[in-house]
C-alpha cells in the first residue's frame, strides 16, 4: 500500500494545484459570484463526480500497464517525477512575469451548475493527462493498483472540497488577491520550490527502494 510519506507528498501536490485559480476552480467561483453559494457548491460537487470518470480510467490504465509492462510503469513513474520538477521550474519562471496568464472567470454561467460541473470535468482531457503524469510516482507497482488509486482519489476529493469552499466563500476578494502581481509572484515561487522538493524526495525514495 502507499506509505505515509508519499501520501503527504501527494496531498501537497494536490492542494497546491487546486489552490491555483485554474479553469475548474474559477468556474466554481464564477458560479458562486453570479448565482450564489448554492450554485458554487453544486458546481464543485458536480466536478468531483466528473473527475471520478478520469480516476477510473487512470486506475484501469495504470493497473494494466503495471501488470503487463512493469519496466514501462517505472519509466512512467520517473516521467511523472520529471513532470513535477518541470511544474516547479515553470512556476518559478512564471513568478518573474506574474501579469501573464491570469485566469478569468467565465462570462456566462448556466443555471444548471451541478450538470455543468460534471461536463466541465469530463470534457477536459487534460485531467486524464495530468493524472497519468502525477499518479505513478506515488504508486507502489508491486501492490494492487486499484486500491491505491482509490486512496489517492479519496484524498484528492477531501482536499478539493475545502479549497473549493474557499473559492466559494472568498469569491471576488480571492480573485482580486490572486491577480495582484506581488501576491502571485511569491505564491508561484513557493509552489515552484515545493514541487521541486517533492520531486526530489520522491525520486530519492524510488532510487532507495529500487522500484
Amino acid at each position: 500500500m502507499i506509505d505515509a510519506e508519499k501520501l503527504v507528498a501527494f496531498a501537497l501536490v494536490t492542494a497546491t494545484t487546486s489552490l491555483l485559480p485554474g479553469q475548474s476552480m474559477m468556474f466554481v467561483m464564477g458560479q458562486a459570484i453570479w448565482r450564489g453559494t448554492r450554485s458554487g457548491w453544486a458546481a464543485l460537487l458536480g466536478m468531483q463526480i466528473g473527475y471520478i470518470v478520469w480516476w477510473i480510467l487512470a486506475a484501469l490504465g495504470l493497473g494494466t500497464l503495471a501488470n503487463a509492462y512493469p519496466l514501462a510503469f517505472r519509466i512512467l513513474a520517473f516521467a511523472g517525477i520529471a513532470y513535477l520538477a518541470w511544474l516547479g521550474v515553470q512556476a518559478i519562471l512564471h513568478s518573474f512575469h506574474p501579469e501573464q496568464d491570469r485566469a478569468k472567470p467565465q462570462g456566462r454561467v448556466s443555471q444548471h451548475a451541478f450538470r455543468d460541473g460534471i461536463f466541465i470535468a469530463i470534457g477536459n482531457p487534460k485531467s486524464l493527462i495530468y493524472m497519468l503524469a502525477i499518479i505513478p510516482p506515488f504508486i507502489n507497482p508491486e501492490a494492487s493498483i486499484a486500491p491505491q488509486v482509490a486512496i489517492l482519489a479519496a484524498l484528492a476529493l477531501i482536499i478539493d472540497l475545502p479549497i473549493g469552499a474557499l473559492y466559494i466563500v472568498a469569491g471576488q476578494r480571492l480573485a482580486r488577491l490572486m491577480e495582484r502581481a506581488a501576491t502571485r509572484r511569491w505564491i508561484d515561487r513557493a509552489i515552484g520550490t515545493l514541487f521541486l522538493l517533492i520531486a526530489a524526495l520522491v525520486l530519492a525514495e524510488y532510487l532507495e527502494s529500487g522500484l
